[in-house]
């Protein structure tokens, strides 16, 4: 009898919050995927200063069936290139642009995962790989820049 009294009260709450779901923070940190399916994550921090587009190229041809998730709310500057490498590399990707997705430097940008649970122990793409990603480059700004670049 208890059951079908709550039954009514459950259908109000989803319908005002929605479907439940399981472990929200979690699947918030990984851009909507869990911890237990990433195969390999890049932070913001990462992202942002170094490139990793080899080795997650590396990662793409080890784990062809997985999927690439990237966090939209990010410039296009940093994701377009392993947007680029996740097109020529066959690997189904999704651009998250909800609101709950942080840009600060411990959130993930990237985060490729596997649609089963793969249990990783290392997931950040840097330890992963043992290598050293190229730093990135900026382009000289400002007047004074380019004044010595003509002399």
């Amino acid at each position: 009898m208890a059951t079908n009294e709550q039954e009514p009260v459950d259908r109000i709450q989803t319908a005002m919050h929605g479907t439940p779901k399981l472990h929200p923070d979690e699947q918030r940190k990984y851009l909507g995927t869990f911890r237990e399916r990433v195969e390999v994550a890049v932070t913001v921090y990462q992202l942002k200063r170094a490139h990793y587009v080899d080795e997650l190229k590396r990662a793409f041809a080890e784990h062809p069936e997985d999927k690439l998730y990237i966090n939209g709310n990010l410039d296009q500057d940093f994701i377009g290139p392993y947007i680029k490498a996740a097109s020529q590399a066959g690997i189904q990707f999704t651009i998250k642009t909800d609101d709950i997705y942080r840009t600060d430097d411990e959130n993930y940008a990237l985060v490729l995962t596997a649609d089963h649970a793969v249990n990783r122990d290392v997931i950040d793409i840097q330890k992963r790989y043992q290598t050293q990603a190229a730093p990135k480059q900026d382009a000289p700004h400002g007047l004074l820049n380019k004044l010595k670049h003509l002399f």
